[in-house]
């Protein structure tokens, strides 16, 4: 019979910590990557159906409560706006866009931004509304 020598090296990692690390890691940067995609925060009109126009080419154009204007949560002038839709239709000429417009905004403002829309011939708009209460 022979005795194993206490004096030999520890040859052997145990992995399974690491492994478990690993896994809280990627759960933690799933859940911070999907809330970091909310946007810009504005209350939105109600309508009786809220039909999702989400495409993975679409860009959102919000107004919010103050009338200032966002393309994807990035603050733009309506003349900016208009450079970088001009840009964006060169690059892909048949975009969806949707217009989410606070529900106290005034009305000319978000006219001002479908108008450019019109004038730069780009078809594929929608109106982004929030859920009637159901009373």
């Amino acid at each position: 019979m022979q005795l194993q020598d206490d004096d030999k090296p520890y040859d052997d990692i145990n992995i399974t910590p690491m492994l478990d690390l690993a896994y809280v890691l990627l759960v933690i940067f799933i859940i911070m990557t999907t809330a970091s995609v909310q946007g810009i925060k504005v209350d939105l009109p109600k309508a009786s159906s809220a039909a999702s126009l989400a495409k993975p080419k679409t860009k959102a154009i919000t107004v919010n409560d103050k009338g200032d204007l966002f393309l994807d949560a990035y603050p733009v002038t309506l003349a900016e706006l208009e450079t970088q839709l001009r840009t964006a239709k060169a690059a892909e000429p048949d975009f969806p866009i949707v217009v989410k417009g606070d529900s106290v905004v005034q009305y000319q403002r978000v006219m001002d931004v479908l108008d450019l829309l019109r004038r730069l011939d780009l078809n594929q708009v929608g109106l982004v509304t929030g859920r009637a209460d159901k009373s």
